[in-house]
């Protein structure tokens, strides 16, 4: 492995206050890499609008179709619309279907303007939770670029963020080892990255169930927020079979408990989602699990040391191993660490346990 480089992009780089974790001597056992993002982008724009419906044959299609007739507006000039847009689906463990456009910008200030200007901003204030047939939820995140960062298995990969960047690193050293998640932010060089922890009212009084209610969240201090992707779209039938029947279902496990359990670890919310077409047809062969954190330390603990992300290591290291060079699974994922005023959160008509409704809800 040549031409080894810090994930953290030059222009981010500083003087280290706070230790990393890389062992010394340290090798990384494979490759991965980190998208390079041009040194004039100071943030970027991670949005999800979504719906959600009691079931997934209620989904009529008429809450995509409006929100596409938003991010699909020609009556925007061309730089204000979105730069990266895709639809994702789940069904969460009420049995509820959720379906939610995922779009990014590069900066706060080309989301506000499109906001106006597409007349998102005002059709989104004046929904009333009383007469609408489903569920709204709007998770809007702001992190600057020294509180993001995202690895990717190639470097031809793009997912998400990476749309927006204007190449790609060579082999990163932060990965491999315990802590390099944390070490491959830039403010980590300068900041413990320490959290509200979750949940400390649990078991007192509860706030009642938020069907027919809009409910803005306050954001929290250096909430953790992961996405984090599987791209087997291109797998040929062994290696289908092998993920499929090994890979995903180790994945879906530990996934189902940060969903169902993930209040004991500092989890506000996961949802384990699929990509789907506009109107929540399958078959793109992609997925993403997306977490909402307390605090690092506990994304950090749950990938370390809990039974179920240490059984899919355990199964992804075995995949790995059979498939060898063979092997054309994509993975990739975006790690946000937020000050409380770097988020958005507000839900309309939908139940206690969607997203950060956990926090407020006592429902948990």
């Amino acid at each position: 492995m040549t031409n080894i480089e810090s994930a953290i992009a030059p222009h981010l780089r500083t003087e280290r206050v706070v230790p990393g974790n890389t062992p010394e001597n340290f090798k990384p056992p494979f490759e991965i890499y980190a998208s390079r993002f041009p040194p004039s982008m100071k943030e970027l724009v991670f949005a999800i609008i979504g719906a959600q419906y009691p079931s997934k044959e209620s989904n009529d299609g008429a809450a995509m179709e409006k929100i596409a007739s938003f991010t699909s507006s020609t009556t925007v000039p061309l730089e204000l619309r979105p730069t990266f847009e895709e639809v994702a689906a789940m069904t969460d463990n009420r049995g509820y279907y959720n379906i939610a456009t995922l779009i990014y910008w590069p900066d706060r200030a080309t989301w506000d303007q499109w906001s106006e200007l597409t007349g998102f901003k005002e059709w989104w204030s004046t929904l009333d939770p009383t007469t609408e047939r489903n569920g709204w939820f709007l998770e809007v995140f702001f992190p600057t670029m020294d509180r993001f960062e995202t690895i990717l298995t190639t470097t031809a990969m793009r997912e998400g963020a990476s749309y927006m960047r204007t190449g790609a690193s060579g082999p990163v050293l932060e990965h491999g080892y315990w802590g390099s998640m944390r070490d491959r932010l830039p403010v980590s060089q300068v900041d413990e990255l320490v959290g509200e922890k979750a949940f400390l009212q649990a078991g007192g009084p509860k706030r009642p169930a938020t069907l027919k209610s809009r409910v803005r969240v306050p954001g929290k201090r250096n909430l953790a927020i992961i996405r984090s992707g599987q791209d087997w779209k291109e797998t040929l039938p062994r290696e289908r079979e092998l993920y499929l029947n090994m890979m995903r279902p180790a994945l879906q496990n530990g996934m189902d408990f940060l969903h169902d359990h993930g209040d004991e670890i500092g989890c506000y919310s996961n949802r384990f989602m699929d990509m789907v077409g506009f109107k929540g047809e399958g078959g793109r062969d992609r997925s993403f699990g997306l977490g909402y954190f307390d605090d690092l330390a506990s994304l950090e603990a749950w990938s370390k040391s809990h039974p179920t992300h240490v059984n899919i290591f355990a199964v992804f290291m075995k995949y790995a191993k059979e498939m060898g060079d063979n092997m054309t699974l994509r993975l990739y994922h975006e790690v946000s660490v937020l000050e409380a005023e770097q988020q958005f959160f507000e839900y309309i008509s939908c139940h206690s346990s969607t997203g950060m409704l956990s926090s407020v809800c006592g429902d948990h």
